[in-house]
């Protein structure tokens, strides 16, 4: 029997990469974006709020990282089971999980490497598109995947 594991965890250096992608990306399309990096546990890494950047996108994108890495999956409007949440759900998921553990806004991934889920990345202050676009993008910038059987 095993009683410990190895295991991977994002470094301090990855997550100022996939932050500082973020940031480059969303400045050549003139939003301005909060971004957070946050740790298996869905413990903060690392936030970096743009110039202009909204206030409550803080609260949005460190939920989104804590979403993603908990459920190790893109944050979405979708359950579980792949099935779409209706209002009334997604705002029964929140309550039950807690409003900073999990939301169904898109913008949130998880960082995934060697199948293990080493932490989420979320994204706020842009539309929902680029949003999601922009942490998919800067999750990629340091080689992870974000899709659980992917390196």
């Amino acid at each position: 029997m095993t009683y410990v594991a190895d295991s991977k965890r994002l470094t301090l250096a990855g997550a100022r990469k996939i932050v500082d992608t973020a940031v480059a990306l969303a400045a050549r399309e003139n939003f301005a974006i909060t971004v957070a990096v946050a740790d298996t546990g869905g413990h903060l890494v690392l936030l970096e709020r743009m110039d202009g950047g909204r206030f409550h996108t803080v609260h949005s994108s460190t939920t989104k990282a804590a979403t993603s890495a908990s459920n190790k999956r893109p944050t979405t409007s979708k359950g579980a089971a792949n099935q779409p949440l209706d209002t009334a759900h997604a705002l029964g998921l929140a309550l039950a999980a807690g409003p900073e553990r999990w939301t169904a806004m898109e913008g949130g991934y998880p960082v995934i490497v060697d199948g293990e889920c080493i932490g989420g990345v979320g994204v706020s202050g842009a539309n929902w598109e680029l949003d999601d676009k922009i942490a998919r993008l800067a999750v990629e910038s340091i080689g992870a995947g974000w899709k659980i059987d992917a390196k």
